[in-house]
């Protein structure tokens, strides 16, 4: 199905030995914006890596943005992670280099060539965010709320397929945490697949949407209770 981004038929996922989560079925379709809430300890972290490859699937089919994740190679890794855009609860920007190479670094690592291509593409994610006039600054000199749209920025660089964003207002206070998420529905809007890792209920309750909770080693979606 080509509007199916991700989809899970009786996952299992492990930490070294240990078990995290099992019996997962879940598929995302292209378009949805998904909630992803647990307790610390729960799988949430565990879950994301797998679909990103920094975990092995080891039991189970999973397919993400048209690969495999059981028989996925270690060389294949990187065209995956060209088709995810990832966000970070802790931002991971490179603190020795300009916003803008920030970016430029990670065009030039996922095989960008034509500088002129890459400005441009850098100028079109930094104005999505709102963050266009701040390109010569370097991370320590912004706010963390501003950093965070950065870290978006960094993951529409590639048009990703999908968005996974792993407690990405987790740093953040409230006021900055509703100012990114605006962000985050407005790219959904636009077309873009969103999976969101949070905490922060108070969101949730803000922008409703599809919302999947990990507890007891399982996944299970929240049926989401409708106001009178």
């Amino acid at each position: 199905m080509p509007n199916t981004v991700l989809a899970l038929k009786d996952v299992s996922i492990f930490q070294k030995d240990n078990l995290v989560l099992s019996n997962i079925n879940l598929e995302i379709n292209k378009g949805e914006f998904i909630y992803l809430i647990g307790k610390t300890g729960s799988g949430k972290s565990s879950f994301m890596k797998t679909l990103y490859a920094d975990l092995p699937l080891q039991k189970g089919q999973g397919s993400i943005v048209g690969y495999d994740l059981a028989m996925l190679k270690e060389k294949e890794i990187p065209f995956l992670r060209r088709k995810l855009g990832v966000v970070f609860q802790d931002f991971k920007l490179l603190s020795d280099r300009t916003i803008h190479d920030n970016l430029l670094f990670v065009l030039k690592a996922t095989g960008w060539k034509d500088k002129t291509k890459m400005e441009e593409k850098i100028t079109q994610v930094l104005t999505k965010v709102g963050m266009e006039t701040k390109g010569f600054k370097y991370p320590h000199q912004i706010s963390g709320g501003e950093q965070q749209r950065i870290a978006i920025a960094r993951a529409l660089l590639n048009d990703p397929e999908l968005i996974i964003a792993d407690e990405p207002t987790g740093n953040l206070d409230p006021q900055t945490s509703i100012e990114v998420m605006a962000i985050l529905r407005e790219i959904n809007n636009n077309g873009n697949t969103i999976l969101m890792a949070t905490h922060d209920y108070a969101l949730i309750l803000k922008y409703p949407s599809k919302t999947l909770k990990l507890q007891d080693n399982k996944l299970f979606e929240v049926v989401q209770k409708k106001t009178t």
